[in-house]
């Protein structure tokens, strides 16, 4: 899926360990605040082990390339299709970020969403403070719905809070989107 002359999103392939490996491992202090997983990364393995299970899995998940370079990862996961809905996850390496890269990777999983899978919600979860990630869904029109108290446990034995924000099928068509 093309984001923008140098920005796509291509469906995660075995080959993307290396590279989001080498992702994680260069910036595993700033990416660890926020993401439980990266303490457990701790090898080009483990990371082949997650990339092989998603790859296989039903929810799509997408590396986020620039050029021929990753640069982060996103989404859908826990998708219940009886309910029509889905949650979208991401991380974008921290070089990066400010530049509207995962605000149009998320509006372009949206519109996936809603107009080829059919769905009808669209959840994003964000640790509370990590500013970066919610102001994404601000951003998207979603609404804010409230604090999953203690939502995500962290290796150290840590629950972090975490922001859940919505977006409806009736609510993203009734925005001007391209």
């Amino acid at each position: 899926m093309k984001i923008t002359d140098k920005i796509s999103l291509r469906p995660l392939q075995v080959d993307d360990a290396n590279d989001m490996y080498n992702t994680i491992d260069a910036q595993r202090d700033y990416l660890g605040q926020w993401l439980p997983f990266v303490v457990g990364t701790t090898s080009v393995a483990v990371t082949q082990a997650f990339v092989d299970s998603a790859v296989d899995a039903d929810d799509k998940t997408y590396a986020i390339r620039k050029g021929d370079k990753f640069v982060g990862l996103i989404g859908f996961k826990a998708t219940d299709k009886a309910n029509r809905k889905t949650e979208i996850g991401y991380w974008l390496s921290k070089e990066h970020q400010g530049r509207g890269i995962m605000t149009r990777a998320v509006e372009r999983l949206c519109k996936y969403a809603f107009e080829e899978l059919e769905l009808n919600r669209v959840q994003i979860k964000c640790a509370v403070g990590n500013a970066p990630s919610s102001n994404i869904p601000k951003r998207l029109g979603f609404k804010f719905e409230g604090i999953e108290r203690a939502g995500e446990l962290f290796p150290d034995g840590s629950f972090a809070d975490i922001e859940v924000y919505s977006l409806l099928k009736n609510e993203y068509n009734s925005s001007n989107r391209k």
